[in-house]
């Protein structure tokens, strides 16, 4: 036994030896992947990708080789897009992972930039690559450059680091904007002049912002400076309406605000007070631009309290962050309010902004997240409130998705207005069509909001909409051009209580028809004792208010079975109600009398 474990290890070991693909080191296994790559022989650069990925190659030492072979690297990029080969294409995209990950943590890592930082201080050509190696690592190096030109006492080191600050280019305005809460105004004037020499736009707010609220005049010529430098009409402007701006430019997803692409996160940098230090949050991508829009809002009111329409824009971002189905960010902390929380607190003026905002951009689900907000807030005063030509809850009802147009006819009908307005009769209409939804198997195009499950919801919300409008008896919003859907419901409907519901609202539409339908229902002995119960009970309301407008047949029906020893006593308690709110003629109710005498 012994010896057959001797012979294994010893043919392992030769093996091992002569073998390339045991012996080949990282960057022969690479050279190899992308030369069969290049020559079309998938077979056997799978092999070799295969065997760097297996390997737990060192991230580091694969970056360092992709970028030794420029061409080499992009081929691998073409591959992993285009190539025929599905295992091929899988493969690339993970050794291109790898990569991206090594040159993220590369560029972040806070011992290579400060030692970069220190070769600020050598030699001229030191300073130069230290720049373009600070430059990459971009967001990441203003923080460490800030904490040593606070540290730094040496003033041709501290000339030096000034001098390179401006130089990481866009990338650090996010950081530099955020430290200008600091209290040092030695280093918050270089930060102003930074700015000014990057020349990016996003910065203009903040200085403005220093302008109108800082005590130094000068911190003030130097801010008006970096502005002239960057936009002098910016001068002009508030500095609420220029967060008020820029958070727009985030809430659209500008193309020159996104974070670098080389991580599945993005940064947002916050002053912390207390240790007089920039520090970053790290946030999901997929909803970095909402929350950078709800911080310039944030800016904007810092700078005006009273700038209302950035409580719209913070709302419809906040909306358009949950519809991604993330976690909120770490930095929102425990129990912190979901945005619809804060937008029924907001109330009907900044909904109906956000809704607006919506409706313009055709985001469904903004728009439903607003209206059903406002149905829970607004007035009949407030709840057409008009932001724009067609932007209101006024506007949703003709939205092109039904599930916005459906809950926004049910928050009108909630309010139960009473003073005319044009849409009135797309209330009734999207109300009636709610309704009948479980009935029908027509779908429409939309945003993917609307399902199946949410039909009876829906059809439950309506009904209930439509019973409003009847108790409170609106006279805005007319009731009979639902007729034929609720007689429906109140005959086919898929629960009782929906066919209650159904009967009660027909109890409040002035017709012979809707009556009749109600009777009928009543009348049938195949419906379960309550439905026939609550028929009746509405066929009372109906007559109350309308007066009869039964058959005789009818009528004739309902005596014989009042009269029946046979009924039970809840029923014919019931009918006999309804019998006497018909008021009918004294010839009926004697027949009624006449008839019991006779048993």
């Amino acid at each position: 036994m012994l010896k057959k474990i001797l012979w294994v290890i010893l043919i392992s070991i030769i093996l091992s030896s002569s073998n390339p693909a045991f012996s080949a080191t990282l960057e022969q296994e690479w050279e190899d992947f992308l030369h069969y790559t290049k020559i079309g022989r998938f077979d056997l650069a799978k092999g070799y990708g295969k065997t760097i990925i297996n390997s737990n190659p060192d991230p580091v030492k694969l970056l360092e080789l992709s970028e030794k072979s420029v061409k080499g690297y992009q081929l691998l990029q073409q591959a992993a897009d285009n190539a025929d080969d599905q295992t091929l294409r899988q493969i690339c995209n993970e050794v291109l992972d790898i990569i991206e990950k090594s040159r993220s943590q590369k560029r972040t890592d806070p011992e290579i930039i400060l030692q970069e930082i220190d070769r600020l201080y050598t030699t001229d050509r030191g300073r130069l690559t230290a720049v373009e190696r600070l430059q990459n690592a971009g967001e990441y190096a203003a923080r460490y450059m800030l904490e040593a030109l606070h540290k730094q006492t040496d003033q041709q080191n501290r000339s030096q680091l000034i001098w390179a600050l401006p130089k990481i280019g866009k990338d650090a305005v996010r950081p530099l904007a955020a430290a200008l809460q600091m209290t040092d105004t030695g280093i918050k004037a270089e930060i102003i002049k930074a700015l000014g020499e990057i020349g990016y736009p996003q910065g203009l707010a903040y200085l403005k912002y220093v302008i109108e609220n800082s005590d130094s005049d000068e911190l003030v010529n130097l801010a008006e400076e970096s502005m002239r430098k960057i936009d002098p009409a910016a001068l002009n402007v508030s500095a609420a309406s220029l967060f008020y701006m820029l958070g727009e430019n985030y809430y659209y997803h500008t193309d020159s605000l996104k974070p670098k692409q080389d991580a599945d996160f993005a940064n947002i940098w916050f002053w912390n007070e207390q240790e007089q230090q920039l520090y970053r949050e790290k946030v999901d991508r997929n909803y970095f631009y909402e929350l950078m829009s709800m911080r310039c809002c944030e800016w904007a009111l810092k700078a005006d309290p009273e700038f209302g329409k950035a409580i719209g824009l913070w709302l419809a971002a906040f909306f358009k962050a949950e519809a991604n189905g993330l976690q909120p960010p770490d930095y929102f902390g425990e129990n912190h309010p979901d945005a619809y929380v804060y937008a029924t607190t907001a109330g009907p003026e900044y909904l109906n902004q956000a809704l607006g905002k919506a409706i313009k951009d055709e985001n469904s689900r903004i728009a439903l997240s607003c209206v059903e907000a406002l149905a829970d807030v607004a007035g009949e005063k407030t709840m057409f409130t008009e932001v724009g030509p067609g932007e209101s809850l006024a506007a949703a009802l003709s939205y092109k998705d039904k599930t916005v147009r459906y809950s926004a006819a049910i928050a009108v009908a909630k309010v139960s207005p009473s003073s005319p307005f044009p849409e009135s009769k797309l209330v009734i209409k999207s109300l009636a069509q709610a309704l009948v939804e479980n009935f029908s198997n027509e779908d429409e195009e939309g945003d993917g909001l609307w399902s199946e499950d949410l039909s009876s919801e829906y059809a439950a919300r309506a009904v209930r909409a439509m019973l409003n409008l009847g108790k409170t008896r609106n006279e805005v919003i007319d009731l009979s051009a639902a007729e034929e859907q609720l007689k429906r419901v109140a005959e086919y409907g898929k629960t009782e209580q929906m066919r209650i519901l159904a009967n009660e609202v027909l109890s409040y539409i002035d017709t012979d028809t809707a009556q009749q339908m109600i009777a009928q229902v009543a009348m049938n002995e195949e419906n379960s004792l309550d439905i026939r119960i609550e028929a009746f009970n509405a066929l009372s309301n109906s007559a109350k208010l309308n007066g009869n407008k039964l058959t005789s047949e009818t009528i004739d029906s309902m005596c014989e079975l009042i009269a029946s020893r046979s009924t039970d006593s809840q029923l014919r308690s019931a009918a006999s109600g309804a019998f006497g709110a018909l008021n009918l003629p004294s010839r009926k109710v004697k027949d009624l009398i006449l008839d019991q005498s006779k048993t």
